[in-house]
């Protein structure tokens, strides 16, 4: 029996075993998840948890996954900080995937995308989103989904489900990461309740309640400039609306209305986020949104770290958008990050072209014999010599 087969055994079963769950009500909410517990083999949510169980290993070893140590003890730390007893049962795994998105499977496994990372503007914002999803999971919000589907016969679901865990090109093409990221399509009712627990956790835990709503601002924000009629992977699964943001702002200004003194952490996000966040930008710019990724670069220069770095991306935006009076805008952009210490040495290879490609040959050998000074061991060095050796 192929592995897909044995999977869609695994649902079939899962499917018959529907009338021995214990719920409160045909499809209503669940008693918590219990710390360390898992579910009794007889029920189908042990067939759902056996088939994530699947999928939890091939995120383990995917090539996918950010192994950077600080940037995953930092991301723990604020789980564990959240998750109190829950903490060893949580999983998580950094996926090197641009977009915004993170999600959580019953077993306890919990994706985080590194286009979250790049996009949380403080620790409180990251903690928000990362609460969110553990209130999916100490609601056992999965398995609510997964009868509901059965008992609305949505195959789609089961299917997406089976196939995803039988290792159908999953934590491969993003395509495939999207296709089991819509499972995680709560209801309103889910995400409302998540959106409580998650909040409840970042103020018991001291961070600012203020962030919640605005980070869901900021992606609102992207969304709108891209113009795009599909949603993003994140608004297909959290469904943003003028009313969860109400909601949060003002359980925000009742929390912080007593006077206690909350934790934002920018400066501690961005120092652990910063080694990164050149690669992060890279993937992004990859992912040719430019209208997303201009307001994202507005939203990280006006917050002023590393600027030199980010006016560096703000000539690459130029540059690969390619449109009218783009070249001269990427030229002023490469010229500006000069002025900060941080400045990338990629900065006069980008110079160097340009000039090379407007008909400036001595300005163009100029920049790029400063990017070998800067990066003798550079990989493009014997192109970028023969570059050099054409216009003598």
């Amino acid at each position: 029996m192929t592995r897909l087969n044995t999977f869609l055994v695994v649902v079939m079963c899962g499917m018959l075993s529907i009338s021995c769950a214990t719920s409160r009500g045909e499809s209503g909410a669940l008693a918590d998840i219990q710390p360390g517990k898992r579910p009794d083999l007889a029920t189908d949510e042990a067939g759902l948890w056996m088939v994530v169980d699947k999928v939890e290993k091939k995120l383990k070893t995917s090539g996918r996954r950010v192994t950077d140590p600080q940037i995953n003890q930092y991301v723990r730390d604020i789980v564990c900080k959240l998750a109190g007893s829950y903490c060893s049962d949580i999983q998580i795994y950094i996926m090197q995937v641009p977009q915004f998105n993170a999600s959580m499977y019953p077993n306890g496994a919990m994706q985080v995308w590194t286009g979250l990372i790049l996009r949380a503007q403080n620790e409180a914002q990251l903690a928000y989103v990362l609460g969110h999803e553990i209130g999916h999971y100490l609601r056992r919000h999965t398995i609510q989904a997964w009868r509901d589907a059965q008992l609305k016969a949505n195959l789609s679901v089961l299917f997406q489900i089976a196939t995803a865990a039988a290792g159908v090109g999953y934590v491969g093409p993003l395509g495939n990461l999207a296709a089991l990221s819509s499972i995680q399509a709560f209801s309103r009712d889910n995400e409302r309740e998540a959106d409580e627990v998650g909040f409840e956790l970042i103020t018991q835990a001291g961070y600012d309640p203020r962030e919640a709503p605005r980070i869901w601002e900021s992606l609102m924000k992207e969304h709108a400039a891209s113009e795009r009629e599909s949603p993003s992977i994140f608004f297909a699964t959290h469904p943003p609306t003028e009313e969860r943001i109400a909601t949060l702002k003002a359980k925000a200004q009742e929390a912080t209305s007593q006077g206690v003194h909350f934790f934002v952490g920018r400066v501690e996000l961005e120092t652990v986020a910063l080694p990164l966040r050149a690669a992060l930008l890279r993937d992004e710019l990859r992912r040719g949104e430019f209208k997303e990724s201009q307001v994202l670069l507005d939203t990280l220069i006006e917050n002023g770290m590393g600027l030199g770095q980010l006016h560096f991306f703000q000539g690459e935006l130029y540059r690969l958008r390619a449109e009218q009076a783009d070249q001269e805008k990427a030229l002023a952009a490469y010229q500006k990050v000069l002025v900060f210490p941080d400045a990338p040495p990629e900065t006069h290879r980008a110079l160097g072209l340009l000039f090379l490609k407007a008909g400036k040959p001595t300005k163009a050998r100029a920049a790029l014999e400063q990017y070998l000074a800067l990066q003798p061991d550079a990989l493009d060095h014997a192109m970028i010599r023969e570059y050099i050796s054409q216009m003598e």
